[in-house]
């Protein structure tokens, strides 16, 4: 990629034509199935507009900044199967954010449809209230609430972010983490909830590459030095299988596909298992190109086939052909007990079944104009009204309403049903309360509780798939506060916020007229000026919970004797300002010594600042790090895979400051190994021999727990840097009966 760009950077201005022109010419010839009268001019006028618009503009790259936006056209018309009005939004995409062009041109030239999904592309530039909400999480907001009106806008955006993934490599550090994590917050799982799973699996690996550069290169090499005997062991397995499906007539392909880098590292993480365990490093796909009366009675034929040469495993066995999910994926999925005792997974699918695996909601619009599977048809749509009605509410809290978003949709679903036999979508983990609502907010509000299969249970009962569900309300019944722990879904949460606001209100009011009562009597007005005094004396963050406070008596007004009164208006009393004691421990680390000064911090200058590890991933030197400028603890440095990392740079990504440790052999970090191996005699002498004896490493704790001849020991110990960590996992590692021996991710130390 990096040479690619340098090449670019080289060519003079012929060249550079040329290649715009071969880019352009691309475009059209993956849109001449499409093409109808009229569009091939419309587009040249779009191309021609961008290429204006953008002529003095290059990117990080060197290369004229028009290629992004040609790119980008190509991704959503080969890759998401999106049409002409696509392309032309893709080429238009930057024009009104960058560029002297304005909506008004756009939609004057291309009509208003076409300019409603450019304004939906271009960011929010205005400023944001930061106490809520940042510029990142605004634009993530904007772009979801198109969802519901225009899905085009998201599927263009993908594309636009895939585009962006895949040139990251001429982008700063800290650019890269940041889109990075963007990519791996929001667009990796909206990608996949769309159904296009491709691309969702090439996201997820290029963030891989830059968030963790190491693990995702040692997964590379050892899948291209594997590469060889999987093929060899794919001919072998798919051989027989081959050879009835031919016999028996059917028109099929039949391939080996490998499984996402990051698939095969979370496999290596969840499971705790070496790479030579993960078991599908790769799956079998078999596409049949069947009528669509026949699809299903097919895929179960060919599943049949595959059962009588290798043995299933009954709880990895995924039915989506009669419950296909709610995005519209349909397939057969089968894992099977291969030659040389391997697990493999096996897709059966069709051919229009795959295209909705590639393509997703556009593969969607495009069947629903021909013969359409109804039961698919209803899935499809009730899942795109469950969508509607989430955006529909947004609430005021832009970080709530994206978490809320995140929960309800990138998770998957489970299918529930009424006492009369209606099919209700709910996330996993949703409970009677999450299903009260999704019948009625006014059901929801009654509830009592719940008959699951005929059994009496709980609101905060956690229903499972093919639960039948009959509520329980009583007209006493009212929302309260803790309502909000034990339900999922964004419609529940935002109805029982509304319900408790307006019960907040009706208290409210009470303390209103207390406080009104209380200022006459002092002889003084309630003006808005006085009322906004008190609420920032009180410290309250609205006059509607300055007077909730006052109804419910936690705070009784008795201060009102300190303020003064200049004409009509109120004024605070002055805090007496206290001698400052600042604790012994807060000043050492506020002024690092040279000894402690054992990381620099690129920003304003290279001199050294106060910083603190993060607890949740504890970084030590050696590790990739980025700093991250809290509200209230100043800098705090967090490693690049921290499970928080995603979420702070994808919504806060304006608060990074780029790091980058120096060698200093004086002090040590504390962190965690957690080995596990078999229990035999003298294994602990072992393992803390190498610590601290071979390897001259400070033991902080020891804890060791055996059971059924297995051991578990979780080790704290004092190392220098990442490179004496490694050394010392690498050597244990090593020692006879040892298992696994993993670094402590969270805060166990």
């Amino acid at each position: 990629m990096e040479t690619a760009a340098v090449q670019k950077y080289n060519l003079d201005e012929e060249q550079e034509k040329k290649e715009i022109v071969r880019h352009y010419r691309a475009l059209l010839r993956a849109l001449k199935p499409r093409l109808k009268k009229g569009d091939r001019e419309l587009v040249r006028t779009a191309f021609e507009m961008a290429a204006d618009a953008h002529k003095e503009m290059r990117r990080k790259s060197g290369e004229p900044y028009i290629l992004h936006p040609l790119a980008v056209a190509q991704i959503c018309v080969e890759e998401i199967g999106l049409g002409v009005r696509s392309a032309i939004c893709a080429l238009l995409h930057d024009t009104v954010e960058d560029t002297e062009v304005t909506l008004e041109d756009v939609a004057r030239e291309f009509g208003n449809e076409i300019a409603h999904i450019v304004d939906g592309l271009t960011k929010i530039s205005t400023v944001i209230d930061s106490n809520t909400s940042t510029a990142q999480a605004e634009n993530f907001k904007k772009i979801l609430l198109t969802l519901a009106d225009d899905p085009r806008v998201i599927l263009i955006k993908l594309a636009d972010r895939l585009h962006n993934m895949r040139t990251l490599d001429s982008m700063s550090r800290e650019k890269q983490l940041k889109i990075a994590s963007e990519t791996v917050f929001i667009y990796a799982p909206l990608a996949h909830r769309l159904g296009l799973y491709n691309i969702k699996s090439e996201m997820e690996d290029l963030a891989m590459k830059y968030t963790e550069q190491q693990t995702y290169r040692e997964i590379a090499r050892r899948l291209k030095e594997t590469k060889r005997e999987r093929t060899r062991y794919i001919n072998e397995f798919i051989k027989p299988i081959k050879e009835v499906l031919q016999e028996e007539g059917f028109n099929f392909d039949i391939f080996g596909r490998p499984k996402s880098i990051h698939s095969i590292h979370n496999k290596i993480k969840t499971k705790g298992v070496a790479f030579e365990e993960v078991y599908d490093l790769f799956a079998i796909r078999i596409i049949l190109d069947s009528p669509i009366d026949k699809e299903k009675a097919d895929c179960w034929k060919v599943y049949s086939i595959i059962t009588d040469f290798y043995h299933p495993s009954p709880e990895r066995t995924r039915d989506w052909l009669s419950n296909p999910k709610s995005n519209g994926y349909e397939a057969l999925h089968v894992t099977v007990m291969g030659p040389q005792g391997k697990w493999v997974e096996v897709q059966i699918r069709s051919k229009r079944m795959n295209d909705y695996a590639e393509k997703g909601v556009a593969a969607h619009w495009r069947y629903k104009e021909g013969a359409q599977n109804p039961q698919q048809e209803s899935k499809f749509d009730q899942w795109f009204t469950q969508i509607r009605e989430i955006l529909s509410n947004p609430d005021s809290n832009t970080l709530d309403f994206l978490a809320d978003f995140k929960s309800n949709l990138f998770t998957e679903e489970i299918y529930v049903y009424t006492p009369k036999g209606d099919l209700k979508i709910l996330p996993v983990n949703s409970t009677a309360l999450d299903f009260a609502y999704a019948i009625h907010s006014a059901v929801g509000n009654k509830c009592i509780g719940a008959k699951v299969n005929y059994k009496l249970v709980p609101l905060s009962h956690k229903l499972r798939s093919g639960d039948q569900v009959e509520i329980i309300t009583s007209n006493k019944q009212k929302p309260s506060e803790d309502w909000l722990n034990f339900v999922l879904t964004a419609k529940a949460k935002s109805k029982i916020k509304d319900a408790l606001k307006e019960e907040k209100r009706k208290v409210a009011m009470d303390g209103k007229a207390a406080l009104e009562r209380k200022l006459d009597h002092m002889k003084i007005t309630a003006s808005q000026h006085n009322i906004n005094e008190l609420v920032q004396f009180y410290k309250q963050p609205s006059p509607l919970d300055l007077y909730y406070q006052i109804a419910v008596k936690n705070i009784d007004l008795k201060e009102l004797k300190q303020f003064t009164l200049l004409g009509d208006k109120l004024e605070q009393p002055k805090p007496v300002k206290q001698p400052e004691h600042v604790p012994e421990e807060h000043v050492k680390h506020q002024i690092p010594s040279k000894k402690d000064a054992e990381l620099i911090i690129f920003g304003e200058s290279s001199d050294k600042i106060a910083y603190k590890l993060a607890n949740c991933c504890r970084p030590i030197p050696g590790d990739d790090v980025f700093g991250f400028i809290t509200a209230s603890e100043g800098l705090k440095i967090h490693r690049t895979n921290c499970p928080n990392a995603a979420q702070l740079l994808a919504n806060y990504g304006h608060r990074v400051v780029k790091t980058k440790w120096v060698k200093n052999r004086e002090i040590s970090f504390l962190t965690g190994l957690r080995i596990i191996g078999m229990d035999d005699v003298g294994v602990i002498h072992k393992i803390t021999n190498i610590i601290s004896g071979e390897l001259k490493v400070n033991i902080s704790a020891l804890s060791i727990e055996s059971k059924e001849g297995l051991f578990e020991g979780l080790i704290k110990v004092y190392v220098h840097d990442k490179e004496e960590l490694d050394e010392l996992v690498d050597r244990l590692k090593k020692l006879e009966g040892i298992q696994s021996v993993q670094r402590l991710e969270e805060s166990q130390l």
